[in-house]
């Protein structure tokens, strides 16, 4: 543990600070991360917050480059930014400050001024949003909705690409179901998988089965989520409503590096904290951008800029709270003996579009973010 520079009289301005900055801690660990691997340490000081990366929670053989791991860490940072505006403080972020220490993703220093009135609002929606894969209905975002999302991306430097065209949808559908085909085909990549999807509850990470579909042995979504239900026991309907009819939009980057890797992830929780409070859901695709192939044939769509990632949006029943890591083994220099923030489980309830009898796995793996 590094040292810790907590030091302050109960009543002062520090204290105030040291209080800011634990809840920061808090609501940054419930962003969403790739197999919910919660790749991210944050490290408190008197005056400032630093965000590290997790090597140890790195997916080899799905991100061998770090790049959902960066988007994760890039996710959590946007929640501290968050939560700290809504404690009043202005935000100074200084991000990859060096390549002396490359797990230094992000250093955050609260000060004295104007909060982000915008990333105020957004705050109170981080304990509500999560990744839902329940079966969409058929509403549609208006494009007067997308284009104010296409605003909130722009803030963090990204760009939101909607895929609108009968073209641009079969693209998108024939991309995903080719990438889902040859991971799937990967035995490294299932059993990986199967390490992600095998966790209990309390051991506070990785995919539960009553978060993800119950396999079939044929899947007719145009645009399949992953297959992840890798021992049969998926607690949600097969059907999942995700075809080309639905809501679909990039998210891109000018660039292709760590820096814009990290904006991405930022950008990816803006734009979903921004449909949670406008009680939609929305789940990542991401199948297409992990196998290099498929992932430079989708870059048709968002050229010059990079696809980092797919999301689909629409209407769909509560999803359940995404298990989280002790808060010890992931906040440092920590004033609080005792976990303070567990996202609430909202009551299971099952639609009409969810009902009927359940049919069996075939136990093909896959990749999802929780």
């Amino acid at each position: 543990m590094r040292a810790s520079t907590h030091s302050s009289r109960p009543g002062q301005p520090r204290d105030r600070l040291a209080r800011a900055l634990e809840e920061a801690a808090d609501q940054g660990r419930l962003a969403p991360s790739v197999h919910n691997t919660q790749p991210w340490t944050f490290v408190l000081f008197r005056d400032r917050m630093e965000l590290r990366a997790d090597r140890s929670r790195q997916l080899p053989v799905l991100d061998p480059n770090g790049r959902e791991l960066f988007q994760s860490v890039g996710a959590a940072l946007f929640n501290v930014r968050a939560a700290l505006s809504a404690r009043g403080f202005a935000v100074v972020v200084e991000r990859l400050p060096g390549p002396a220490d490359p797990d230094l993703l992000a250093v955050v220093r609260p000060v004295e001024g104007e909060p982000d009135p915008v990333l105020a609002v957004l705050a109170r929606a981080i304990p509500r949003r999560h990744t839902n894969r329940r079966p969409f209905g058929p509403a549609t975002v208006s494009d007067e909705i997308v284009d104010r999302l296409a605003e909130a991306t722009a803030a963090e430097e990204s760009l939101l690409v909607p895929v609108r065209s009968p073209g641009q949808r079969a693209l998108v559908a024939a991309l995903t179901q080719q990438a889902d085909r040859l991971q799937n085909a990967d035995r490294a990549y299932r059993e990986e998988l199967r390490q992600w999807t095998s966790r209990t509850p309390a051991q506070g990470d990785g995919v539960t089965a009553s978060s993800v579909p119950l396999t079939t042995g044929v899947r007719t979504d145009a645009v399949p989520l992953r297959d992840f239900d890798t021992r049969g026991t998926g607690g949600l309907p097969a059907r999942t409503g995700s075809g080309t009819d639905q809501t679909l939009v990039l998210i891109a980057t000018a660039q292709d590096d760590p820096a814009a890797w990290l904006r991405s992830g930022e950008a990816l929780e803006r734009l979903l904290l921004e449909l949670t409070r406008r009680e939609w859901v929305a789940g990542p695709i991401t199948q297409a951008l992990e196998v290099p192939a498929t992932r430079h044939r989708l870059s048709e769509l968002t050229t010059p800029a990079h696809p980092q990632m797919l999301l689909r949006i629409g209407r769909a029943a509560p999803a359940d709270g995404t298990p989280l890591r002790p808060r010890r083994t992931v906040v440092e220099n920590t004033t609080r003996p005792a976990p303070s923030v567990q996202p609430p489980t909202p009551p299971s309830r099952r639609t009409p579009a969810e009902s009927g009898p359940r049919p069996v796995s075939d136990g093909r793996g896959g990749t999802t973010w929780l």
